[in-house]
């Protein structure tokens, strides 16, 4: 228990320590988020936290938790994932090149969990797609990082507590620079690497920790459900906007202001409530999926 608190302290500061630097790397070469379009925000602002969240990630998988084999490759998975989005926050990255990344690296962390083919192929494009969910999200100052604190408090719940604070705890130091006021973004590297660890380590605790024990308990629908719960609101917003786009026969990939954040915002509400409102909902959902899975899964 006091290591894990000693880990997570470090974790915390190196998260809020390392930050600064970040920022003045990103100023000396020049990848700062430009206002325009659906951005609204004032001035360059660079966009430098992801790096400290990937290598704070790499440095307590190698020196905390090394011999983890599921570590290993979550920390070679995340690492795809970041340098994917750190890239397109650069340059341009095609959207095909961009998800056929995503999924391999969602592969990587299947590899060593035994499920049925159904159940693979479901786990994969959670994976994938919970990856992308938190990058569409991160609309707002505070509230990408606030749902990934949450989902790792949520999550810390089902037994693994060192497998998820420490993680959730390097999001927490960041968060002090990206609210309210944000003097960094996470980027698309920061947003993405966050949605693959929370749908990556879940996948490996909801099957280490139970499935093997009673697979016969966990059907294909009772997962999908549990999922959806769990996706919180970035999984839910990102569904609801694509079925909205298909719906009004648009490209289901085309940005826009219906998601949930600008909504509220639109309706009147502070950028400060519309976090509140939208963490309490997260929360919410995450308290619902965790019923559902104790009451029929587990």
């Amino acid at each position: 228990m006091w290591r894990l608190l000693f880990i997570c302290i470090l974790m915390m500061g190196w998260g809020a320590g390392m930050t600064p630097l970040s920022i003045k790397l990103s100023h000396h070469y020049r990848i700062l988020d430009v206002p325009g379009g659906r951005k609204h925000h004032l001035g360059n602002v660079p966009r430098g936290a992801g790096i400290v969240l990937w290598m704070g990630y790499l440095l307590w998988v190698l020196l905390g938790a090394s011999g983890s084999f599921f570590l290993k490759l979550s920390a070679t998975g995340a690492t795809i994932v970041f340098l994917c989005g750190y890239w397109d926050d650069i340059r341009p990255l095609n959207p095909i090149v961009r998800l056929v990344l995503h999924i391999f690296a969602a592969f990587l962390v299947l590899i060593p969990i035994e499920l049925p083919w159904t159940h693979r192929i479901l786990m994969l494009l959670w994976i994938a797609g919970t990856t992308s969910a938190y990058n569409i999200i991160d609309g707002l100052n505070g509230l990408c990082l606030s749902m990934f604190i949450v989902a790792t408090l949520m999550a810390s719940r089902l037994g693994d507590s060192s497998l998820w604070l420490p993680i959730g705890s390097a999001a927490l130091g960041v968060l002090h620079w990206n609210f309210p006021r944000a003097r960094t973004f996470l980027g698309d590297g920061g947003s993405t690497l966050l949605g693959y660890l929370f749908a990556s380590q879940l996948t490996f605790s909801i099957y280490a920790n139970y499935v093997e024990n009673t697979p016969q308990l966990f059907s294909i629908w009772k997962l999908i459900i549990f999922l959806l719960l769990w996706g919180g609101v970035p999984v839910l917003d990102t569904v609801a906007s694509i079925i909205r786009r298909l719906c009004h026969r648009c490209s289901p990939f085309l940005p826009d202001r219906g998601h949930l954040h600008y909504r509220l915002i639109d309706k009147g509400f502070s950028p400060v409530q519309t976090l509140g409102i939208l963490v309490l909902l997260h929360g919410a959902l995450l308290e619902l999926g965790l019923y559902f899975f104790t009451r029929f899964i587990q």
